[in-house]
């Protein structure tokens, strides 16, 4: 069975170059707003997919311009509706749809109350996208599986724009245009590993830290929706303050021992949790010898999870097959999802 989620994930390098080649000049319109007038604040409002997104948006942002980022409890404004400052802030929204109205309301508070609102959004004639100040498309055109796999793809290179492009950093805008290549050698890694140890799992830890626990998060939602594991992402910072007594006798982790400063101690951890009789898919880079996983690496390490999902992606479109499943039909599960 080859599934449209399979295909659709395979194909994100394709939608990615095209994102590259089209939108370079809004977002460097809104690089030169950004540093002319900084915010006086930002939060991401997203769910979901999306909002691991924007989670990775937000790191990029902290650790490149210092700007301290917060995602933002939509049910503030769209339940409590609590009085929140918003002039001189900025608002980012992203989303596939753009039809939750829990997202779309936040951007319309912010944008009254005097904040710069932003939409990455994939149709870009939703309701978002009309809402917010600034709206860039994602371009990762139509996507009919209910697990979104290329829309994310495209929501990451487009927090990476947005970083790059308000930073006004050549070298990385620069990498960013490798990445059509690498998403395309990533889509043929091989992770028939992870398959055989999860094919018969009922539960698994995925474990990130830093830029690549948006990664586990990500891949922890996938496993519930498109293999009905029951799967949990935690920080390998946070896996020993309570997780640690679940590990028993091969129960499952995978971990993503991203480049940076936080791969040594991930490494570390993997070790300690095969002490402990936990069966680890250790994914990292090759010239990691200890891994179980290839992790495929883009130009630059910030780019890393990028091109780390879509490894991912392709295994687990072939891991929910050997389960007997279909990915593209999660039970009580539907491609638009819609929350107040």
């Amino acid at each position: 069975m080859t599934s449209l989620m399979l295909k659709e994930a395979r194909s994100a390098g394709t939608h990615v170059a095209d994102q590259l080649a089209q939108d370079h000049g809004r977002y460097a319109e809104l690089g030169r707003w950004l540093r002319a007038a900084p915010p006086a604040g930002i939060v991401t409002v997203a769910r979901g997919s999306s909002d691991h997104a924007a989670g990775y948006c937000a790191y990029l942002t902290m650790a490149r311009l210092g700007h301290i980022v917060a995602s933002l409890p939509m049910s503030l404004v769209t339940l409590n509706k609590a009085p929140l400052i918003a002039r001189d802030r900025l608002a980012i929204a992203i989303s596939q749809s753009g039809q939750s109205p829990d997202v779309i309301e936040p951007i319309r508070y912010f944008r009254d109350g005097g904040a710069t609102t932003l939409a990455l959004v994939n149709d870009a004639g939703s309701p978002l996208a009309k809402a917010a100040e600034w709206s860039i498309p994602l371009r990762a055109g139509p996507e009919l599986s209910v697990a979104a796999t290329k829309s994310f793809i495209a929501s990451l290179v487009a927090g990476a724009l947005f970083a790059g492009h308000w930073q006004d950093d050549a070298g990385f805008l620069h990498a960013l245009e490798s990445l059509p290549e690498s998403l395309q050698r990533a889509a043929d890694s091989d992770w028939s590993k992870a398959v055989e140890v999860l094919a018969p799992a009922s539960n698994i830890m995925v474990v990130g830290r830093g830029i690549g626990f948006p990664l586990a998060l990500e891949a922890a939602l996938k496993f519930k929706e498109t293999s009905a594991i029951q799967a949990e992402a935690f920080s390998g910072a946070e896996i020993k303050h309570g997780p640690m007594a679940l590990i028993n006798e091969g129960y499952p982790l995978l971990m993503f021992a991203t480049r940076g400063p936080t791969q040594a101690g991930m490494l570390q951890l993997a070790t300690e949790m095969r002490q402990r009789g936990a069966k680890v898919l250790l994914a990292a880079p090759d010239d990691v010898a200890e891994r179980d996983l290839t992790l495929p690496v883009a130009v630059t390490p910030d780019l890393d999870p990028i091109v780390a999902i879509q490894a991912f992606y392709v295994m687990a479109a072939q891991l929910a097959v050997a389960r007997g499943m279909d990915p593209d039909k999660p039970r009580h599960l539907s491609k638009v999802t819609k929350t107040s």
